[in-house]
């Protein structure tokens, strides 16, 4: 029977052995092979005791050596060192790495991160960073996009959006990278606030960012935000009387950010006397690496000032208020810019990069502004969207409706006043010509008859336009026109109306008809004096011959009367000369025949005188001895006695009258 022969070796055999295989796992253990992107974080097992408040050792004392070990083949002794592997801290394309240091001195009081210096680097050298009197807490800086470093992972924890490097000493924290449930979370960040900041434009709309520092000295009294050196350059410009306020408001409107690099360098923003809180001048265009537990950013849109427009300024920052508007304004304060109060200058067409938390804009449109008061509302605006049609009773009791449009102006130089007294254009709308022109419309319908206010629309809206301008002129406010749109009658006025027109329209077709007869009438005229055109043409000229004939005879017969006119009183004057003549003659003649007749009366008698006047008038052939009536019977003498009468009653013998002696 074979018998075990191990017992047989010696002892000094089997200690060497167990020695070599201790010495080959001492060595295995003490021998690390770091990669390339890799560090080792070395823990000494023995040795003194760190003090309470440092994680690491830097004087060999057990704990966490500040010594890494690099890329390589590396050699520490186990079990006196363990050695532990850990990435290189690297950030992503996109975003940052916020540090946050386990070592260095305590944060004063009061303090939210830890003062930089820029021996610091880029954290990876730990000994340099306590040597230059590194505190604990959150650095100001903040690693950029690419960045690949050695970092130690227990004297700094690097947040990224995606990871958190380090190992932390917090017990909490510590418990939570056990379970790998430590992310940005924990911390009080989200992925996106671990990202590069960048500001651009979003659609149609320019941006800014607003910028609120989380820590610095606090804001002086009565202040809102933080400006750079305060607005002493602006009370500096001010003693200058040929400083314009255009020249104030470019310098109000730049900015600060180059001294620290946009919020970048938070070492320098403090330096330069940055407060905290929020700040005057916003971050424009570009991307940024800010550290999202020192500075917050909201993006809002841009000041836009289109063609047609001012920007009237309300500054709640700024120098103590100094009215300007004098003491006849009682509508608030007019100010210089740099004052706190409505600026007397208002911002014209362009794009402004203001903070609209410090300095409200109330944008106000110089063009001719349309108020509709309609249910519909203008393209051109909101500002009459709450407008509506205006209701009023008739002095009978008839509702209308009117929808009307009015057309105001307000100039560039004026809007800030205007702004002054009624806030904003939405309360010049809503608040001031709302009531004014329906109360105007209301009041004027009550004091008429429904079918007055018809037939007066245009008296009533030039009425309106009046009164309405001499109500906006006392808010500096011009009136362009005022214009009845529409009137919405009530049914039974409308069928009166309707009933009227209908009659009205039939009057006027009858006088239609009427006139197209006459016209009618007038065109047979036309037509028939056409048709006879050549007679009426030798009918003019027959007229015209027989006038021109009549002249003639006129003219002869002018001639005639001219020559009997004459020759008549040529005849005339001489027959007046014979017949005197004659006269006188027969005068004298009579005159001697009735003496010779008294003498013969006296000396034979009146009968015999009448006979021997008769035989002398037969003698003269004056009495016809014939007689012309025949009478028959009785003698001769009653022949001659009837000769005699008839002769006597023809007067052809004259009756001497006796005058008695």
């Amino acid at each position: 029977m074979d018998s075990d022969p191990l017992p047989f070796l010696p002892a000094l055999t089997v200690l060497v052995i167990a020695g070599l295989l201790l010495l080959v796992i001492v060595l295995m253990k003490s021998t690390h092979k770091i990669g390339p992107t890799e560090v080792g974080l070395v823990t000494k097992r023995v040795g003194r005791k760190l003090s309470d408040d440092n994680p690491v050792a830097f004087a060999g004392e057990a704990g966490y050596q500040a010594d890494l070990l690099m890329p390589g083949q590396r050699f520490k002794l186990w079990p006196i060192y363990t050695v532990t592997k850990f990435p290189w801290v690297q950030v992503p394309a996109g975003e940052i790495g916020v540090v946050i240091a386990q070592v260095g001195a305590p944060l004063p009081i009061g303090a939210k991160s830890a003062r930089f210096k820029p021996e610091f680097g880029n954290f990876s050298d730990l000994r340099g960073f306590v040597a230059n009197d590194g505190e604990k807490g959150v650095q100001r800086p903040v690693l950029p996009p690419g960045t690949l470093v050695p970092i130690h992972p227990v004297a700094f924890l690097i947040i990224t959006a995606r990871s958190v490097f380090g190992v932390p000493v917090s017990p909490e924290f510590q418990a939570l990278a056990a379970s790998r449930k430590l992310t940005p979370a924990a911390f009080g960040l989200t992925a996106e606030r671990l990202k590069v900041v960048v500001i651009s434009p979003h659609g149609d709309k320019d941006m800014i960012g607003l910028v609120t520092v989380l820590e610095g000295e606090p804001l002086p009294s009565g202040d809102l935000a933080s400006r750079l050196g305060g607005f002493h350059d602006i009370a500096t410009m001010e003693e200058n009387p040929d400083t314009s306020d255009a020249e104030i408001m470019d310098v109000l409107l730049g900015s600060k950010n180059e001294v620290h690099n946009n919020y970048q360098d938070f070492q320098a923003f403090l330096d330069a006397g940055g407060r905290i809180g929020l700040q005057h001048d916003p971050l424009l265009y570009g991307a940024y690496l800010l550290n999202p537990f020192l500075v917050l950013v909201e993006m809002v849109p841009m000041l836009v000032v289109n063609q047609g427009q001012v920007a009237v300024i309300k500054g709640f920052v700024g120098l103590p208020t100094l009215d300007t508007s004098g003491t006849d304004f009682k509508f608030g304060s007019i100010v210089r810019p740099g004052h706190r109060g409505i600026w007397q200058e208002p911002l014209r067409t362009g794009k402004y990069a203001i903070n609209p938390r410090i300095y409200a804009a109330e944008l106000v449109p110089t063009f001719i502004l349309t108020l509709n008061w309609a249910h519909h509302m203008s393209t051109a605006h909101d500002l009459d969207a709450r407008l509506e049609p205006i209701i009023g009773k008739s002095r009978e009791g008839f509702v209308f409706r009117i929808d009307l449009q009015v057309q105001i102006h307000v100039s560039d130089g004026r809007a800030p006043r205007v702004i002054s007294m009624v806030g904003t254009m939405l309360n010049l709308v809503n608040e001031v010509l709302q009531s004014a022109v329906g109360n105007h419309f209301r009041n004027t319908l009550q004091a008429l008859e429904a079918i007055k206010f018809i037939e007066t629309r245009h008296e009533v809206q030039q009425a309106a336009y009046a009164a309405i301008t001499q109500y906006l002129a006392g808010y500096d406010v011009e009136t362009r026109g005022v214009y009845i749109q529409d009137v919405v009658f009530p049914p039974e006025l409308v069928e009166v109306l309707t009933h009227r027109e209908i009659a009205n329209q039939q009057r006027a077709t009858y006088e239609e008809q009427q006139r197209a007869e006459t016209v009618r009438v007038q065109m047979e005229k036309a037509r028939g004096t056409a048709d006879m055109q050549a007679e009426l043409a030798a009918a003019a000229v027959s007229v015209e011959i027989s006038g021109n004939k009549a002249k003639a005879r006129e003219a002869e017969a002018g001639g005639q009367a001219a020559y009997v006119r004459l020759t008549g009183q040529a005849e005339a004057d001489r027959a007046q000369a014979v017949g005197l003549a004659e006269a006188k003659a027969t005068e004298a003649l009579g005159l001697a025949r009735a003496a010779g007749f008294q003498a013969q009366r006296e000396a034979i008698g009146e009968l015999p005188t009448a006979l021997v006047a008769l035989a002398n008038a037969i003698a003269e052939g004056k009495i016809n001895i014939m007689p012309e009536v025949l009478v028959t019977g009785g003698s001769s003498l009653d022949g001659l006695a009837a000769t005699l009468m008839r002769a006597l009653h023809d007067g052809k013998i004259p009756l001497q009258r006796s005058e008695p002696e």
